[in-house]
């Protein structure tokens, strides 16, 4: 193996494919000779990183609507987005490119990067099968998947929450991750939501923030800081302040 494919934690049975896709076209405009390139796999490559997100948003996400998917997607398979996943594997050091392209910073240009990657997973397809794909796609992508934002701005259930916990104490609420169940690419998270030692819900999700907020929709369900007095307790104060002026 060698080591991108370590990092891959997958051998290619044909290396031509790998050697395709590391083959950035600037090699064979500077030589003027006849050389494949990584163009037809990157465009390959882009239909798979689309259709394994999609299955994986459309299947995590079942309440969202459309335009939250697709904002979703449009996160995970942007050229920035691409060029993180090329950088944690080292990529650009791989790719085979002319002397210019490599002079003018084309191992770090972000064109070069991104869509090496797609090219990349092309060929991975093509070597082998889609599920292999998928999961080799997103265990690389895990942290990513992990931090996409469920929700716009106006319906976020965990900043509503702490907007309306922070109006009765300056303390912000907590999710620990108290359970973890099932393989790396598919595990379920149970997190709970903890303010002023109170706890206010339970939530499961396929990411740690999918738990989170879970967790803090039940609690903005339930209210409980609210059967246990805490709304009262934060009027002491002002009722404090109140006697003293009067006795002033």
């Amino acid at each position: 193996m060698n080591p991108l494919e370590q990092r891959l934690k997958y051998k290619f049975r044909n290396p031509l494919l790998l050697a395709e896709a590391l083959t950035h076209p600037s090699l064979g405009h500077e030589t003027q000779r006849h050389h494949f390139d990584n163009q037809r796999l990157e465009f390959l490559g882009d239909a798979v990183l689309q259709l394994i997100f999609t299955e994986w948003l459309f299947d995590h996400f079942p309440n969202s609507c459309e335009g939250q998917l697709t904002k979703m997607r449009s996160c995970l398979v942007s050229r920035e987005g691409l060029k993180m996943h090329a950088e944690r594997l080292d990529l650009g050091k791989h790719l085979m490119m002319g002397r210019g392209e490599e002079a003018s910073g084309g191992r770090e240009r972000i064109s070069a990067l991104s869509d090496a990657y797609e090219a990349l997973i092309g060929a991975i397809y093509l070597d082998s099968d889609y599920v292999t794909t998928r999961r080799i796609v997103l265990t690389e992508a895990r942290d990513d998947l992990e931090n996409l934002e469920l929700d716009p701005p106006d319906q976020n259930p965990k900043g509503r929450l702490q907007e309306l916990l922070q109006s009765i104490s300056p303390v912000s609420p907590t999710y620990p991750i108290i359970d973890a169940q099932g393989p790396e690419h598919l595990k379920n998270f149970v997190a709970r939501v903890v303010w002023n030692g109170l706890e206010l819900g339970e939530g499961a999700g396929r990411s740690k923030k999918e738990a989170e907020t879970a967790a803090a929709r039940i609690a903005l369900e339930k209210k409980l800081w609210e059967s246990a007095g805490c709304c009262e307790s934060q009027q002491l104060p002002n009722n404090s302040l109140k006697s003293a002026n009067d006795a002033a």
